[in-house]
């Protein structure tokens, strides 16, 4: 997917990325949350696009509690566009965004059995030549019960990332 073109996206997009990220498996969370990533955090998130559209996309933040951190919340990536090293290089594209140029650590949350998310993420911090620290977050009886059973989330830090040159 070299030929996939990487943007910040726009509030117009919103539909697109909730079908795309709901299509790739991940959890189907509420349009409405799309609309926020495509507006609040337009400037950490990232969509990649082909000649058919939207191909992949990434939801990302700043926390605030954190703010040397950006923080994926999900990154998911079409059928079409699967195998071909997308999902990596859209992780170096949201670190390479201005509004992330500043940050020392990339962080997400994963469950212990997403072997692919564990791999994309661990093969980041290879490329970036950083380590990838491993920690409980989100207890599985930290979930609502209503919605059915949910494996804890590990928290996945990578860093220090190195600072950008003058």
């Amino acid at each position: 997917m070299g030929d996939a073109r990487m943007r910040t996206p726009e509030v117009s997009d919103g539909a697109a990325v909730w079908s795309l990220l709901s299509e790739a498996g991940l959890d189907r969370n509420s349009p409405y949350a799309y609309l926020l990533v495509c507006t609040d955090f337009a400037e950490t998130s990232l969509i990649a696009e082909d000649d058919q559209g939207p191909v992949g996309a990434v939801a990302a933040y700043r926390p605030p509690t954190r703010p040397e951190a950006v923080f994926v919340w999900q990154v998911g990536v079409a059928d079409r566009g699967r195998g071909q090293g997308l999902a990596r290089r859209m992780l170096h594209e949201v670190l390479a965004l201005p509004a992330n140029k500043d940050v020392r650590e990339l962080t997400a949350t994963v469950t212990p059995d997403n072997e692919a998310s564990l791999r994309l993420f661990r093969g980041l911090a290879r490329d970036l030549g950083v380590e990838c620290r491993e920690k409980p977050r989100f207890l599985a009886e930290h979930f609502p019960s209503e919605a059915g059973t949910h494996e804890p989330e590990h928290e996945l830090a990578i860093g220090p990332l190195p600072s950008e040159s003058p």
